[in-house]
């Protein structure tokens, strides 16, 4: 019997030098979970023996996965991602489903996030606008030329100088004459073409009114595009606007804006659209503005450039008339250009942004997490993987640093969790324990050779 036991033991020990071995080898392996020989002792199954019946050896119990955090070990690429709590990768190879905590992931030439095994990253996708379909399906990144964007609204925050008088040259506007304006700014806006454009406001103290009051909290703003007349690049006549303020500085309410002729002999055509919007806001029709260009047969003239606009509204509230120098506190248009792919950005929820050389980024799409009631009991498939089985129980399926998912860490990836330390120690151990187990036999065998020696 004393055979039987430590051959057993002799089995058990180098069972957790292969365990051990293992996790060793794996030791820089992103996302492997260490492993732990758990062991079981074995008695004889006989009916009626006693209390004090003597053992059968050891058995291995269980190999059983240790799921702790590993290290974060920040990388250069964007796409390499570590979770920071708990929750799996889910990937797809061709539909077969896998759990992984490795975070080696790229894309492949059709744009899918894969893994180094070629399986495709879950997640959310996002329809045309860029709003996240919540279906899990293949990540996709779309790697094409992000498509302009024409301006449909400018916010805009700025301070006249109350203190200012009205300009020498005030009655014959030019924008090439400083005298005939107080102060001026300019806004880069774009057509549907992507084509920017030039838009210029000119500011101008309007005339006092008559006596007894002797000042005016009124000033005329003159709107340019590209130099020309927003409605007809052949014209230099602007748009133009009363600027109403209140005595206490503030837009007026209502009124702050009216329009007005350019010029006393302005053509009506040319002249600024009815004012439409709250106050503090003022719109321009598509029609009110024609996108130009510079005319090649005719160098300094302005000709339509063939592109489309959108209606612009202009959000102005918050400017205030106040004795201090003119200046825009306050400026954002939503307009862009055309952008080619310069990046890819993840936050700590799953979302990936791509980021386009015309400074705009676009959700392309959101990473998907999966937990587990048992992790332990979770089938290994090798390559860093786990598979369902019925131990583990179903997936719970969610985004990161929802429920009990943990964080996600773009440009990182999830170190092993063996402690070398540790193993070596349980090398010895274990060594220990199969030399004295093969000790056990060589005894038992001196015994047996004693007995079959008596004569």
């Amino acid at each position: 019997m004393s055979f039987n036991i430590g051959l057993s033991g002799m089995r058990a020990a180098s069972k957790d030098l292969n365990v051990t071995g293992n996790n060793i080898a794996n030791a820089g392996t992103a996302g492997f979970k260490q492993s732990r020989a758990e062991f079981a002792d074995v008695y004889a199954a006989n009916m009626g023996t006693g209390k004090n019946q003597v053992g059968s050896g050891v058995l291995l119990a269980n190999v059983s996965q240790q799921f702790s955090q590993g290290n974060i070990n920040y990388t250069q690429n964007a796409l390499d991602l570590a979770i920071n709590g708990n929750g799996f990768f889910i990937t797809s190879n061709n539909g077969e489903i896998s759990y992984t905590r490795a975070g080696y992931f790229g894309t492949d030439r059709e744009g899918y996030v894969v893994n180094n095994m070629g399986n495709r990253l879950q997640g959310y996708s996002v329809d045309a606008a860029g709003n996240l379909i919540r279906v899990q399906s293949d990540l996709r990144i779309q790697s094409g030329q992000q498509e302009p964007k024409a301006t449909s609204s400018v916010v805009q925050g700025f301070n006249l100088n109350s203190t200012d008088t009205r300009p020498a040259n005030a009655n014959t506007f030019n924008p090439e004459d400083p005298l005939s304006y107080n102060a001026s700014t300019s806004t880069n806006i774009y057509d549907a073409q992507g084509n920017p454009h030039v838009m210029t406001q000119y500011f101008v103290k309007d005339a006092p009114p008559p006596p007894p009051a002797s000042a005016t909290n009124s000033w005329v703003m003159h709107v340019l595009i590209d130099g020309v007349n927003p409605r007809d690049p052949s014209s230099t006549l602007p748009f133009s606007y009363n600027v109403n303020f209140n005595s206490a500085g503030q837009f007026a309410d209502p009124g702050a804006f009216t329009a007005r002729a350019s010029t006393p002999a302005a053509d009506p055509a040319l002249d600024a659209p009815t004012v439409v919007g709250e106050n503090g806001t003022l719109s321009f029709a598509a029609a009110d503005w024609t996108p130009a260009e510079p005319d090649p047969t005719a160098p300094g003239t302005m000709v339509a450039n063939g592109a489309s606009n959108s209606a612009i509204v202009f959000d102005m509230r918050g400017s205030s008339q106040y004795a201090s120098s003119f200046g825009v506190n306050r400026l954002s248009q939503d307009g862009y250009t055309t952008g080619q792919l310069a990046g890819l950005e993840i936050d700590d929820s799953g979302v990936v942004f791509a980021r386009y050389t015309n400074g705009q980024s676009k959700v392309q799409g959101q990473v998907l997490l999966a937990n587990f009631a048992n992790v332990q009991g979770l089938t290994p498939a090798g390559k860093t993987a786990w598979t369902q089985s019925f131990a583990s129980g179903e997936p719970v399926i969610g985004t990161p640093r929802s429920s009990t998912m943990g964080a996600l860490q773009s440009g990182a990836l999830e170190d092993s969790n063996v402690e070398l330390s540790d193993q070596l120690v349980n090398l010895i151990v274990a060594q220990r324990n199969y030399q004295a187990n093969a000790k056990t036999i060589e005894t038992e065998s001196a015994i047996t050779q004693t007995i079959i020696n008596l004569r």
